[in-house]
């Protein structure tokens, strides 16, 4: 599969969800649909100096380009690679004196290879990336008004040269953004670091139990032709069997969260109401509000509604101290509730698995792998229950326990998290993803390890049992 190559998906007219893509041929679990390269992407603003801005990993020290002090590259190399893309962006900042926000630089860079390549870059690419929804007829005062101070920002920033785009075409590029932006990660695909637009992959619809799931794939680039190379491009993979014909879905949220709760984030941001199976029959909404229960026994409705409460408070508490890295209080708080919530919520309560999630992280951060351990055991049991089995964040939930395990010394315990976890993300991000074989070298040295305290376990028991037969027996008489 190479970049660029769209043989196994087609677009159609997917009725009230307007335009979508549909599979060409059977697909099998974990194989490529497409892959596309970024149209425009940018770092966020927040990460500017930690992220090199051409091939977008994190890195410790980054060089800095002496025109407009604001990109940062690993090298000369990436800083050549980016100065076809850069080069207006850096001369616009000079101008400004200042550089804009994140979207507000990724509208320019939009629209400058509009200008340049037109809309369309590849005969791949199904439409041009111009003309993709933006909704901004959709957008509600608040939206609106932060709409305009941006069209305003950017008239500001690229008051320069060339005739200037108008204030509409200015506002459809920024709606897409928000209605088709795509969250980049580092080269791990541990952490966003920015965000960018790919024309193929926004015309993939919603599905809140999709078929197919999307990485950022910075890892083998050996199958990019010279003409499309790009280190920030997409991978769409199937999750599972998809037959010809078959409409391609993706999840634009994440699941762990009740029907109403994803209705209303995929309203807020997308503009439309999600009628999905999960969502019209409420599918494993009771499990994500569930009371403990034990033999039988459940606690009072009043005992639920207070331990719900108290939750909600503290997780909000949790997270944001957790900001601030204030991360022995975000412990303490996480202990005190889960206490508070033990005989009441159930495991796969949605409140229970966010505290289970940061005490589980934030614990093997502080190295008390042990503790993270037990967390992240019960948290895992939680997400299998919910997530569909080729999630990719269940994937990475199971390997975040496997880890904990190890590190605490359970490697019998730990691998075989690792080990399913490597089953997951093979079909989710692929065998030539970085953190997939990050993952089969933890399989590998876990197997070894295990292996070897077997072989010593084997030792002493025959070493234990030959001196117990040297012993005289005892008679009984």
């Amino acid at each position: 599969m190479t970049v660029g190559n769209m043989e196994s998906a087609q677009l159609f007219d997917a009725g009230n969800k307007g335009r979508g893509l549909r599979a060409t041929k059977e697909l099998r679990a974990g194989e490529v649909v497409f892959a596309e390269p970024s149209f425009s992407a940018v770092v966020f603003d927040s990460l500017a100096t930690q992220v090199c801005h051409s091939c977008f990993r994190r890195q410790a020290k980054l060089h800095r380009c002496a025109q407009c002090n604001f990109a940062h590259y690993c090298d000369r190399t990436c800083q050549t690679a980016c100065w076809d893309e850069h080069k207006q962006e850096c001369a616009a900042i000079k101008k400004m004196g200042k550089w804009p926000g994140e979207n507000v630089r990724l509208a320019a860079r939009t629209l400058w290879r509009i200008h340049k390549d037109t809309g369309i870059v590849s005969d791949s690419q199904l439409v041009s990336v111009d003309h993709l929804e933006d909704h901004v007829a959709d957008l509600p005062e608040g939206d609106l008004k932060q709409l305009k101070a941006d069209v305003h920002t950017f008239l500001e920033y690229c008051s320069y040269g060339r005739k200037q785009p108008s204030v509409d075409d200015v506002s459809h590029i920024l709606g897409i953004i928000k209605c088709n932006g795509v969250t980049l990660s580092d080269q791990r695909g541990l952490q966003a670091v920015g965000v960018g637009l790919f024309p193929n992959l926004g015309l993939v619809n919603h599905d809140c139990w999709p078929n197919c799931s999307v990485i950022l794939n910075h890892g083998n680039q050996s199958a990019v032709s010279s003409a499309l190379h790009s280190q920030r491009r997409i991978e769409l993979r199937a999750a599972g069997h998809i037959s010809e014909g078959e409409e391609l879905t993706v999840s634009y949220v994440d699941f762990l969260n009740l029907s109403t709760g994803r209705q209303k984030k995929l309203q807020e941001r997308f503009h439309f109401q999600c009628s999905c199976e999960q969502c019209s029959e409420h599918v494993k909404d009771d499990l994500m509000t569930a009371a403990a229960e034990s033999e039988g026994n459940k606690p009072s409705a009043d005992k639920v509604k207070e331990a719900t409460a108290f939750s909600k408070e503290c997780v909000e508490k949790i997270e944001r101290l957790r900001a601030e890295k204030d991360y022995h209080e975000v412990v303490r708080l996480c202990r005190d509730c889960l206490e508070k919530q033990e005989n009441v919520l159930a495991d796969t309560h949605l409140y229970v698995l966010r505290v289970l999630s940061v005490a589980s992280e934030v614990l093997s951060y502080l190295q008390s792998f042990s503790e993270a351990a037990g967390y992240a055991r019960r948290m895992v049991e939680g997400y299998m229950k919910l997530y569909n089995p080729n999630n990719a964040q269940l994937g990475l939930a199971i390997m975040r326990a496997g880890v904990a395990h190890w590190h605490a010394g359970q490697i019998e315990v730990g691998h075989g998290f690792i080990c399913r976890a490597v089953a997951i993300l093979m079909v989710t991000h692929g065998p030539n993803h970085p953190i997939t074989r990050d993952l089969e070298s933890m399989r590998m040295q876990t197997e070894m390890e295990l292996k070897m305290f077997k072989q010593k376990e084997c030792v002493y028991n025959a070493t234990r049992d030959a001196a117990l037969m040297k012993q005289p027996m005892i008679s009984s008489f």
